[in-house]
């Protein structure tokens, strides 16, 4: 089998330096692809998946993001509009119950998800966690402290936190359908 880094010696400087600090801190991955390398119960994390494929992003400075961190945790439906204004970057999986961050490092990752988490619980407006986003972009960068970057400050939830839906469509329904077409 291919190591990591034989696999992202093709891929972009972006996404390859990315994935590298991954290796570094994790290890090799638990599966790997020509474009994907995913380590599965990474502690804090549910997963981590490192891509070829990258995106810029502006948000707070320009940057990319190639490094996924993924949570079990339940978004309540409400809340999704906010997390969307928050960061593009964060993303919902409702029916898995899952959230995730996709930057170019954990720590980064760390940084949004706990903000995600503040915002879920009421703690920030999307404008504070925002402007507090920035504040702690800037601080690592200063070599000041940064609380949010550097774990989890919540429980993710424990597997169980899919949310499947509600049914609208009964069996006799369904079976009714089938008869007719």
């Amino acid at each position: 089998m291919q190591s990591a880094r034989d696999i992202t010696a093709a891929w972009p400087e972006e996404s390859r330096e990315a994935a590298e600090l991954v290796i570094d801190a994790r290890g090799e991955p638990d599966e790997a692809t020509d474009s994907l390398l995913i380590w599965h119960q990474a502690e804090p994390w549910k997963r981590i998946v490192a891509s070829k494929e990258y995106y810029d992003h502006q948000f707070p400075a320009p940057h990319i993001d190639s490094v996924e961190s993924v949570l079990d945790y339940r978004v309540p439906a409400d809340v999704f509009t906010r997390l969307a204004n928050f960061d593009g970057s964060v993303v919902v999986e409702r029916t898995a119950g899952e959230v995730s961050a996709r930057c170019h490092d954990e720590q980064a990752n760390f940084l949004a998800l706990n903000l995600m988490d503040d915002i879920v619980q009421g703690r920030r407006s999307v404008e504070d966690a925002r402007e507090y986003y920035a504040t702690e972009f800037l601080g690592v960068r200063k070599g000041e402290p940064t609380p949010y970057m550097e774990g989890l400050r919540f429980e993710p939830g424990d597997g169980s936190s899919g949310d499947p839906d509600t049914r609208v469509i009964s069996e006799d329904e369904l079976e009714a359908a089938q008869r007719t077409g």
